[in-house]
């Protein structure tokens, strides 16, 4: 073939490949029930903080074994301090562990991915703070599947599909702080995500799974962190965008995100939710009347980290020398540090601290107009949390559970849903950058989210 047919026919694919890509709507998670105390908790188990606030659930150091049991002696194998989360009982004080109902597992949106060939299409928790794309696979014991049937799990099974292939001696595995996990072995398939089909992608395939783990909603996960956090050993694979643009399958090596409030059925100028890869939505951008603002990411934690060194509460200034946040669309909170997440409750009338909750709450009567504009800097701009959001789920009788709470012993901020519902995100692989522009206000005359 000649060069000028080779590179006619380079661009006939990309053309083909780029007119395949489309809008990934994602629903909401029909299972899914707001819990402000589990959501925290969530965050908790998944990024293993210390609480800073009073509560019953913290990381406590519990004694861990592991290797060969010897049965004359009292302890065999070797043993370590290990961090577990656990909860403090109401009447004695004492700590145990974390029952599975304790904990949301955060799949408040789902999105329909194709995996193999034929295409098996399974619901995905795209999420940007983990870099593992695993599957509920027919690997799954029987009993972890039967247990699980009233979720209507699509169970992914490779046997099925004639471009999947064994990674032989790859394994995987995620555990977090309450003790729970998945692991499994590897394969390759090709995976549709969009329309674009990504040749060879890694499939994690979940063979163990305990029971705190497959409380979850959904399919599986799909990360979109960077895969110096993947888990899949003896090495780490690459994640589907990275492939995208190491096959030339999108032309632009970025993906984005806007995240629907739970009023945005009600406003039509708002849209449907969705992803897109390899393209922006320029209508959407067009809609907000801005530019998007880039600001650098360092990735270097395997998390589309950035600076933001100041936030405001009625346009009142908090400055946060040195202070950085993560973009994470696998949570639905906001977590800041203790002084801004005061400052922005001090502004709310009624608003308390909830030893039980373990979160800050307000009165679910309050309007929006007398809620605070709070906004954190994204690189060297500020960007609003719509005040709807503010509200996050009911906690007690009159009572609100907010969407922004404390980030406990962690050094930097997790910029969950909360605040992502308030922008159009950009997440630039290609060159390591975050964009975001400040999607419309609605027309705030509820300042609480509805019941379920």
């Amino acid at each position: 073939m000649s060069i000028l047919k080779f590179l006619k026919s380079k661009l006939r694919r990309k053309s083909r490949t780029m007119s395949a890509a489309t809008k990934i709507k994602i629903v909401a998670n029909p299972r899914y029930q707001r819990s402000g105390t589990k959501s925290y908790v969530h965050m908790m188990r998944k990024y293993r903080f210390n609480p800073t606030k009073p509560g019953p659930y913290f990381l406590g150091k519990t004694l861990h074994q592991t290797g060969r049991q010897y049965t004359d002696k009292p302890v065999g194998g070797r043993v370590h301090m290990q961090e577990l989360l656990q909860k403090k009982s109401v009447d004695t004080e004492q700590a145990g562990e974390v029952p599975a109902e304790d904990v949301q597992n955060d799949a408040m949106y789902l999105a329909q991915v194709g995996i193999g060939t034929p295409a098996q299409t399974l619901n995905l928790d795209f999420d940007t703070g983990s870099a593992d794309l695993w599957v509920w696979s027919t690997n799954l014991p029987s009993a972890t599947l039967s247990a699980n049937s009233d979720a209507n799990h699509t169970v992914f099974d490779s046997s099925k599909s004639s471009t999947f292939k064994t990674q032989e001696g790859s394994t995987w595995e995620i555990s977090y702080g309450d003790g729970s996990s998945a692991s499994g072995s590897v394969g390759t398939d090709s995976v549709n995500i969009g329309g674009v089909v990504v040749k060879n992608q890694a499939v994690e395939l979940a063979d163990k799974m305990s029971a705190q783990f497959a409380s979850g909603a959904g399919d599986g996960l799909l990360g979109l962190a960077f895969s110096s956090i993947n888990t899949v050993k003896p090495k780490s694979v690459a994640t589907p965008v990275q492939n995208m643009i190491a096959q030339s399958d999108i032309t632009s090596g970025l993906f984005t995100a806007k995240l629907g409030s739970w009023r945005d059925a009600d406003e039509p100028d708002k849209g449907d939710s969705f992803y897109t890869f390899g393209f922006i939505d320029q209508d959407t951008v067009t809609a907000a009347g801005a530019d998007i603002t880039y600001t650098a990411v360092d990735n270097s934690n395997g998390f589309w980290m950035f600076d933001s060194t100041s936030a405001t509460v009625n346009g009142k200034s908090i400055t946060r020398s040195g202070n950085t946040a993560i973009a994470d669309t696998g949570t639905t909170l906001a977590l800041v540090d203790d002084a801004t997440c005061k400052a922005i409750y001090d502004a709310i009338e009624g608003a308390i601290y909830d030893n039980d909750s373990q979160g800050y709450i307000y009165p679910s009567n309050t309007t929006a107009d007398n809620l605070p504009t709070v906004s954190f800097a994204v690189g060297n701009k500020q960007f609003a949390v719509q005040k709807e959001d503010l509200a996050f789920a009911e906690a007690k009788t009159g009572y609100v559970y907010g969407g922004i709470q404390s980030r406990g012993s962690m050094t930097f901020d997790i910029l969950g849903d909360t605040f992502l519902k308030g922008i159009y995100a950009v997440f630039d692989v290609g060159n390591t950058r975050f964009g975001a522009v400040q999607r419309k206000e609605l027309n705030q005359n509820l300042a609480t989210p509805p019941a379920e």
